[in-house]
């Protein structure tokens, strides 16, 4: 069994940024990732809003140099999935796909999943027409005809790139209104090849072995129609991944972990930070900030012990 004066679960923005505050002040940490580094942002091609870019950069980069910077500062990488955590006794421990790892703290960065619409056609057509990633999937549809789901800045962003494939995308909002940050809708907006569809629903997802349209209900008039599209992007917001913390903290009504201000959570010596914290507003300064704070909250929780044993090595 792994010993570990901290273990942080999940490599997203807000994991790396503990684990690199925490090695840096002398903790050994342990990062637990079933993925790899960067979280959701390893999706996304260009990232505008995080402190210190200039110019945009991509997920897929930003990701791999904060695990290096981590890494550089002592923390290791465990590539494994974290089935239960058992918080009752005086350690942490963590059960795993590949065993278990016990850490005096805990800091839990697991992220959020992609919501689904939840329509018929969704799962079955998911990796066959149905995508959550712009980058990875745009260039197959060079050309052709797709439609984004969804009305806040993912939304946008991912439309963005996929007007630089398609032939057509179309833009199909359940809302009166945009929620994503004004520019960027109005850069979209302005797109010849860009289609805005408001208070609209998508009730299915036809295709029989890969997307060939979607039924699509006005909302305002209660009627339905077809329209022909190859792929289908979802972007309707994040479910946390917080599955296995049922029973075992305090959950808001979201789903979502309930902390302080310091990231504590309802059990002492565990922390929570980043978008699956409750009342985070999921910018990624917040989750580098969130992941910095629970960082040295638990460092605090460690206290004199901590030190002690670390200046007798």
């Amino acid at each position: 069994m792994d010993e570990f004066d901290i273990v942080v679960i999940g490599a997203g923005v807000a994991g790396l940024s503990a684990a690199a505050t925490a090695a840096r002040r002398g903790a050994r940490v342990a990062v637990v990732e079933k993925l790899g580094a960067g979280g959701q942002i390893m999706t996304v091609e260009r990232i505008e809003n995080f402190p210190g870019a200039v110019e945009p950069v991509a997920g897929f980069e930003l990701g791999p140099a904060m695990q290096e910077q981590a890494e550089q500062a002592g923390a290791e990488f465990l590539l494994d999935a974290v089935e239960e955590v058992l918080l009752d006794g005086p350690a942490r421990v963590l059960r795993c796909s590949q065993g278990e790892i016990t850490a005096r703290a805990l800091i839990v960065a697991a992220g959020s999943s992609r919501r689904a619409l939840g329509v018929p056609g969704e799962e079955r057509l998911e990796g066959r027409g149905v995508s959550h990633c712009a980058s990875c999937d745009g260039p197959l549809h060079r050309g052709k005809t797709v439609a984004v789901i969804g009305g806040g800045d993912s939304a946008f962003d991912e439309a963005l790139i996929l007007a630089t494939h398609a032939g057509q995308v179309l833009l199909i909002h359940r809302g009166e209104s945009f929620r994503a940050a004004k520019p960027t809708v109005e850069k979209v907006s302005a797109l010849e090849n860009v289609r805005i569809c408001l208070n609209s629903t998508v009730e299915e997802i036809i295709g029989d072995n890969v997307v060939q349209g979607l039924l699509v209900r006005d909302r305002i008039t209660g009627a339905s129609r077809r329209e022909s599209v190859d792929g289908v992007f979802v972007y309707v917001g994040l479910e946390p991944n917080t599955d296995f913390l049922k029973g075992k903290l305090d959950l808001a009504e979201d789903g979502r972990v309930l902390t302080d201000r310091f990231m504590q959570t309802s059990v002492p010596g565990v922390f929570a930070a980043g978008d699956i914290r409750h009342a985070s507003v999921a910018l990624l300064a917040e989750a580098a900030g969130d992941g910095a704070t629970a960082a040295i909250a638990a460092l605090n929780y460690l206290g004199e012990g901590f030190e002690k044993a670390r200046a007798a090595e």
